[in-house]
């Protein structure tokens, strides 16, 4: 017992102790790189991230900087997920829950918040409902047919399946609000109709964060035993960490800053991508920009729904889903209403359609609790289906809100 303060030496940052980190430090620093840089696959895109940067610098062809910052962000996003999964680790249960619900969607967020400061919230309101569809359909999609073609039918957790998809059916109903309010005022003018929408959206938002938080709180701590067998899965899947907190909090900021530069780019080129392509920015927003910061998100949930862990897979996709109709969505509009932007949850007639149609969907092929490969290629084939009618969709059609003004004003 008395040898023991000179046993165990003071540890550093990095987990060294001091008498070794001058001779260890350049080596562990390597070997912790080559660790980091083989956690993914997708990391070999990593020779993007210059590329783009450089690109957006030096305004090269506007359809460069997209694609090269659009591949970059994209290994940038795997690195986000590894570093806060290494810091959850550390910080428990509670904690390490929370930190996930924080940073489970930041690329999104990031992405976002670039949008906004530029003023393009079409893009923003596109890019949410786009994540929420690409979880919800493309990804679960993914999940039932790789998990029903190697063991037929999966079950899972039908009661955890269930709550969230009725705070999903509750989040389409806030969007849903805000989008027939602005259709059936037909005698305001526009400013007035403007407003009354804005109004009820950064209300609808502040109510929607607080289910949010309640949401966390029934997860985390009150009914925390009915996700017990999705977090065995979890901790199945995950091994020690590889990172101290202060190296992988460092990474953790370093990508942040990174992805927030390749972003800036990325939005900056998206007008003259929809001006030379013919692309429309609803189409950008809905179909390519989830694909950024969902990638690696939606190949580790096949990979653990082959592995039988339909829990896991659940809560990747259904739970991503969640986390941005009722918390990044609303605060992004509460972020915008500081920033002078006025952000509303105000999305089209048509957009507000298919979110209500996918929610049903999805929430009648759950509610058995079990899965099969045919629920998922319904919920691919109808995902593609969405993708078609937005590529084939002007950016200047009119949505249900003119049609019903100019129907009423003209008769």
């Amino acid at each position: 017992m008395g040898n023991a303060p000179e046993e165990h030496h003071r540890e550093t940052i990095w987990g060294e102790d001091d008498d070794s980190i001058w001779t260890k430090y350049p080596k562990e620093s390597v070997h912790l790189t080559w660790i980091v840089l083989k956690s993914n696959y997708v990391n070999v895109l990593l020779v993007f991230v210059p590329l783009g940067i450089i690109a957006g610098a030096l305004d090269w062809n506007p359809t460069a900087v997209f694609i090269l910052n659009f591949l970059a962000i994209v290994p940038l996003a795997a690195l986000l997920s590894f570093a806060t999964e290494e810091l959850s680790v550390k910080l428990g249960q509670t904690l390490g829950g929370l930190m996930n619900a924080s940073f489970g969607n930041a690329v999104e967020l990031i992405v976002s918040i670039v949008a906004l400061s530029k003023g393009q919230i079409r893009i923003v309101q596109a890019s949410m409902l786009g994540s929420i569809l690409s979880n919800v359909l493309l990804v679960l999609g993914c999940c039932f047919i790789a998990g029903g073609i190697r063991g037929g039918e999966q079950s899972f957790n039908a009661t955890v399946a269930s709550t969230m998809s009725s705070l999903m059916a509750v989040s389409s109903a806030c969007l849903i609000i805000p989008a027939t309010l602005w259709a059936v005022i037909v005698n305001s003018d526009d400013d007035s109709q403007n407003k009354d929408v804005l109004a009820l959206s950064r209300g609808t938002s502040i109510i929607m964060l607080i289910l949010y938080i309640l949401y966390l709180f029934f997860q985390l701590k009150t009914h925390s035993h009915l996700f017990d067998e999705e977090r065995a899965s979890e901790n199945e899947e995950a091994e020690e960490p590889t990172l101290q907190p202060i190296p992988a909090g460092i990474m953790l900021v370093i990508v942040t800053v990174f992805v927030a530069l390749c972003a800036e780019y990325l939005v900056d080129s998206i007008d003259s991508i929809v001006a030379t392509s013919g692309i429309s920015k609803t189409f950008i927003g809905l179909i390519l920009l989830p694909i950024v910061g969902n990638a690696a998100e939606h190949v580790t949930a096949c990979v653990v729904a082959y592995k039988h862990k339909m829990d896991l897979a659940i809560n990747v996709a259904i739970g991503s889903s969640l986390q941005i109709a009722l918390f990044v969505t609303p605060f992004l509009v509460i972020l915008g209403w500081i920033m002078g932007q006025n952000m509303d949850l105000n999305f089209q007639g048509f957009e507000t359609v298919v979110f209500f149609i996918t929610v049903l969907v999805v929430n009648y092929l759950i509610q058995d609790g079990k899965s099969n490969y045919l629920e998922g290629a319904m919920c691919l084939g109808m995902y593609i289906i969405i993708a078609i009618a937005f590529f084939v969709k002007p950016e200047a059609a009119h949505d249900l809100g003119h049609f019903a003004k100019n129907f009423f004003t003209s008769h």
